[in-house]
């Protein structure tokens, strides 16, 4: 049986997210302690709020290192928002934050020639196969809201790329990682697809 694991770190949208799984009729489990990691086959970490605080608040509840080990299983791995960005290496969020690691990159702010945050519905431009794309056409629309994007150093795991005073990457797809800027949770009928994707995996 498939179980989706969601990390509660105290700032995700964990009832959105949940809630999307159990629509689509996969058994969710909210994750707070690292002996909940084990028995889940499909793990999430979503994400709003500071980058630095995240990565605070996932070392305190000891759960960093045991994210680290379940992508490093091979096991399904989904980050949103914020959840995406903390897999990279570095983050410009007031000041310099080490992130993961797990990518490299960085994580920029957009120029202040632009409405900060990036907030609403904008479109994806698919550029690989990834699966969590399955019969999702390019440049659908889906929901962001961030003031930060990821500056991917290694180009051949970007999925989509998305315009916003710059193109940025709004999707990563690398083995078993898979990591989206936007809200699928919020993005209605192709964020459940997308999500259903993931879940198949």
């Amino acid at each position: 049986m498939k179980i989706i694991g969601i990390v509660d770190y105290g700032m995700g949208n964990l009832r959105s997210v949940s809630k999307a799984f159990e629509y689509l009729g996969y058994r969710t489990k909210i994750i707070q302690s690292k002996d909940e990691i084990k028995s889940i086959t499909h793990l999430v970490l979503p994400g709003v709020g500071a980058f630095k605080d995240a990565i605070a608040n996932l070392e305190k509840i000891k759960l960093k290192e045991e994210i680290i080990k379940f992508i490093e299983s091979k096991k399904p791995f989904l980050g949103i928002c914020l959840g995406y960005q903390i897999l990279f290496s570095i983050s410009e969020e007031f000041g310099l934050h080490k992130g993961f690691d797990i990518l490299k990159g960085r994580v920029k702010k957009f120029p202040n020639l632009i409405k900060i945050p990036h907030m609403g519905w904008n479109k994806i431009y698919i550029i690989s196969n990834s699966p969590i794309f399955k019969e999702i056409p390019d440049e659908s629309y889906f929901y962001f809201n961030h003031s930060f994007y990821v500056d991917v150093e290694d180009k051949n795991i970007i999925s989509s790329l998305t315009d916003y005073g710059v193109k940025f990457a709004s999707s990563i797809s690398y083995e078993n990682i898979f990591a989206v800027q936007f809200h699928p949770e919020k993005s209605q009928k192709l964020g459940l697809k997308l999500l259903n994707n993931f879940a198949k995996i």
